[in-house]
């Protein structure tokens, strides 16, 4: 048996009198604090808003293809997108059926986001082993990108084997698939194999590196930053609001290696070391407030619109904003549309 592989893509750059489009600005759904049966009004109008995408990730909360699945059947025009699904938590022709078939509910385009995802994700909570997550990755992405063009996939791949696959209704548009990638490794892999990737839990100084390591991107492929802001001017109720997540999340392996390679080590020795202690309040407390506010942003819908722009980079193609929003924004639909205005791409 043979397996297929993706055929790879010419590495050019887009000619110096073409130039790059701005980067597109999606929405994370759910809102926190707002369940996706509550939302209908709100996608609908977001292309008004200057938001062409929407994104869903998945963890411990709510799974990533049903809010897709509604904003398809809402503003089928809106390109959907996840950021992340884990490899390891659906085989590998359940991703592709699912995506196939949201392609037939949007217009818009599907961006099927995938990666390693962390051990609380994948084993604490689903009991499913994190093994050689590198590999699997790798894997699945083969995998998708030959079944979701329709091709007949079997053989043995290093971390699962294929008696024999093919998609009965591929996509007649193409469904791209992005990696979600932190060092190197995975970047190049995403762009080598694949249609790109989405990095996160970065400062806006941070992002050359990551330029640096993709290098030179073909014409298609997607780099995407998700960003995560609290617009609020309350910057204690904003710190309070995201440092039990940063703390955690700085704390899986993958983001402390990250950062270790980004430069920001000695800025999170403390919090590292507090935390393998078994010390999870003063590895928090130990978070500099300056990570704190470039990792979180906060401050005004316009204040936290001037610190997105500045991740818009040569060779960023979507902006993925994670808002968490203060309660008092939640009082009404007009205040709520009012924040993500004044915070989106089409403010004036």
């Amino acid at each position: 048996m043979t397996t297929a592989h993706p055929t790879s893509h010419p590495t050019s750059h887009p000619t110096s009198h073409q130039p790059a489009a701005p980067p597109a600005w999606g929405i994370t759904l759910p809102l926190p604090g707002l369940t996706i049966d509550r939302h209908r009004f709100l996608v609908e109008r977001l292309p008004d808003l200057g938001y062409g995408d929407v994104w869903s990730a998945e963890g411990g909360g709510t799974d990533a293809f049903t809010p897709l699945a509604a904003t398809a059947a809402w503003a089928p025009h809106l390109r959907i997108a996840t950021g992340i699904v884990p490899v390891h938590t659906r085989g590998p022709a359940v991703l592709a059926q699912t995506a196939a078939t949201l392609a037939q509910l949007s217009t818009g385009g599907v961006l099927l986001g995938i990666g390693a995802s962390v051990p609380a994700h994948v084993t604490d909570i689903n009991g499913i082993p994190f093994d050689e997550p590198f590999k699997r990755t790798r894997d699945v992405l083969r995998f998708l990108t030959a079944a979701l063009r329709g091709e007949h996939v079997a053989g043995d791949f290093d971390t699962f084997s294929i008696t024999g696959y093919r998609l009965p209704h591929p996509p007649a548009d193409p469904v791209k698939v992005i990696l979600g990638a932190l060092r190197p490794g995975m970047l190049r892999l995403g762009f080598t194999e694949g249609d790109g990737a989405i990095t996160n839990l970065l400062r806006a100084q941070d992002l050359p590196k990551v330029l640096d390591a993709v290098g030179p991107q073909p014409p298609g492929k997607e780099l995407v930053v998700k960003v995560f802001v609290c617009p609020t001017e309350d910057t204690a109720y904003a710190h309070r609001a995201s440092r039990p997540f940063l703390a955690w999340i700085l704390n899986r392996e993958p983001y402390r290696k990250f950062h270790q390679w980004l430069g920001n080590g000695e800025l999170l020795a403390e919090t590292h070391q507090r935390w393998a202690d078994g010390d999870h309040e003063g590895a928090q407390r130990a978070l500099p407030d300056e990570v704190v506010d470039a990792l979180f942003l906060h401050g005004s819908p316009e204040e936290c619109r001037e610190q997105i722009l500045r991740y818009q980079q040569p060779g960023v193609t979507a902006i993925q904003l994670y808002v968490s929003l203060p309660p008092e924004v939640f009082t009404s639909r007009t205040r709520l549309l009012d924040t993500l205005a004044r915070l989106g791409p089409a403010a004036r």
